[in-house]
């Protein structure tokens, strides 16, 4: 029984996709966080860059975004022969107005990735005003099928226009197409004079990103039921849900997500250690440049041999850390450590079982293969931010690196920067002190601290700090001011 169960009822909205019981994939957008892929802008030419066939748009968003030459409208529609060889001012000037779409999102000082071929989607089919394209969904059952579709676009689209045909479109009467085409090119009118009356870049056109995954999903729910909390959301969906499928609105006291225990696997998904069966686990640290999950056996032996217990324990990583993949949303490169295994025969069989597994996935994967050390190296796209980079920021204690001085290192601190006051005419030096940092430091009986003080030749004075991690700060150091 699958189910998918939507939280739109509050401004983070989820979705998650539940089937024969198990989560199999989660998706959360929150209001800053949102995706700018597929929004359309007014953009301003800024700069254009001869040498990288490219050029710089303000598009109202953060950066500037990258424009490629060959994502240019003018240059799509030219004629001319030798365009490739053309240099980009051929086909763009700076100051220049133009409306371009974006094709991946901004990420730390890369500024978005910039399409000005704009392409609506439809329910049928994917409308490119300027596309000069035609193609068919992959899924058509013959090349006759692509054929006829192909030759039912060049009959019903201009020279400049672009037409893609969804799966969705082609068991569709022909007038179903028509009827949307004719939909989207008064929609492609409407943006044209929207942003012809914008005096500055900004937005023109905005996806609902999350009703579009929403709908994705709802796909793979075939004989299941669509459970929602929010009368808006269900009354937006009610006519996409299939015959066999069942809507159903939730009023139930407790969140949906919290009735349908969505959200301890939530919490779960922001652990770094995922525990497997009989006691083994996979720790997943996720950095910057790349994942790497690490498979452990645990306390998991096999009922035969030691290779029995590694090969099974890596089948079993194998089909989780996809799994994980694809519920954390991870993405770039990614790196399995898993337990080594003496056979290539061995190998094989654990990469098929990842490959099978991530074909579940919509997004797109390439599995590079083992290094010479036994590592599966893999690549994931990325569109969107991780489940870790949606939900949580850095630690303000540690900075991000999941570790903090111990209170023994920073004791040792102190001590060598009270050396320091050595030859000072100082009475007495207060200090500021995490309970275990004054333990490290004073020893039992306050005996290093007595010492210390006889070989500093002034008093050493505490007050207990409640910071959050070992810490010490030296708030005053002259007079004593014992007595005042």
């Amino acid at each position: 029984m699958n189910k998918l169960i939507v939280n739109a009822n509050s401004r983070e909205k989820r979705f998650a996709m539940v089937k024969d019981g198990e989560v199999e994939k989660i998706y959360i957008e929150q209001p800053g966080q949102q995706s700018l892929v597929g929004n359309i802008f007014l953009g301003i030419v800024e700069k254009v860059i001869p040498g990288m066939n490219a050029a710089f748009v303000n598009f109202g968003e953060g950066p500037s975004g990258f424009l490629q030459k060959d994502k240019l409208a003018s240059y799509v529609l030219s004629e001319d022969e030798n365009k490739a060889n053309r240099p980009i001012g051929a086909y763009v000037h700076q100051g220049e107005k133009l409306l371009v779409q974006v094709e991946k999102d901004a990420a730390g000082t890369k500024g978005a990735r910039l399409t000005g071929v704009i392409e609506l989607p439809g329910e049928h089919i994917v409308y490119m005003p300027k596309g000069k394209y035609i193609a068919v969904s992959k899924k058509a059952e013959s090349m006759e099928t692509r054929a006829r579709w192909k030759e039912f676009a060049g009959q019903v689209k201009t020279a400049e226009e672009g037409i893609i045909f969804r799966t969705e479109s082609l068991n569709q009467p022909e007038e179903i197409i028509v009827k949307e085409l004719d939909q989207q090119r008064s929609q492609y009118a409407e943006m044209l004079k929207n942003a012809s009356a914008m005096k500055k870049p900004g937005l023109v056109f905005s996806r609902d990103y999350f009703f579009e995954q929403a709908l994705s999903a709802l796909t793979s729910v075939k004989d299941g039921t669509v459970i929602v909390d929010s009368l808006d959301f269900k009354k937006k969906i009610q006519h996409q849900v299939p015959e066999a499928v069942e809507l159903e609105f939730y009023t139930g006291k407790d969140p949906v997500f919290s009735f349908y225990k969505i959200e301890p696997e939530i919490e779960r998904l922001l652990k770094r250690v995922v525990w497997l069966d009989k006691g083994a686990y996979m720790v997943i640290d996720q950095g910057e440049a790349l994942t790497m999950i690490d498979v452990n056996t645990g306390k998991f032996s096999g009922k035969t041999d030691l290779r029995d217990t590694v090969l099974k324990t890596n089948m079993n990583a194998a089909a989780e850390a996809a799994r994980q993949i694809r519920l954390r949303d991870l993405a770039g490169i990614i790196l399995i450590d898993f337990i080594d295994m003496k056979s290539q025969s061995e190998r094989d069989k654990v990469l098929k079982l990842v490959q099978k597994e991530l074909l579940q996935d919509g997004r797109r994967t390439r599995i590079i293969g083992f290094t010479e050390l036994g590592i599966l190296q893999l690549t994931r796209k990325k569109t969107k931010q991780s489940m870790a980079e949606t939900l949580t920021e850095k630690c303000g204690t540690c900075g991000g690196s999941g570790q903090v001085l111990s209170s023994e290192t920073v004791a040792y601190r102190l001590e060598r920067e009270l050396w320091e006051y050595k030859h000072s005419d100082y009475e007495e030096i207060l200090i500021s002190a995490t309970d275990e940092v004054i333990r490290h430091f004073s020893g039992e009986a306050d005996i290093h601290k007595l010492r210390l003080e006889q070989a500093l030749g002034f008093k050493i004075e505490f007050s207990v700090s409640d910071a959050a991690k070992p810490f010490y700060e030296i708030l005053h150091a002259g007079a004593s001011t014992e007595g005042d």
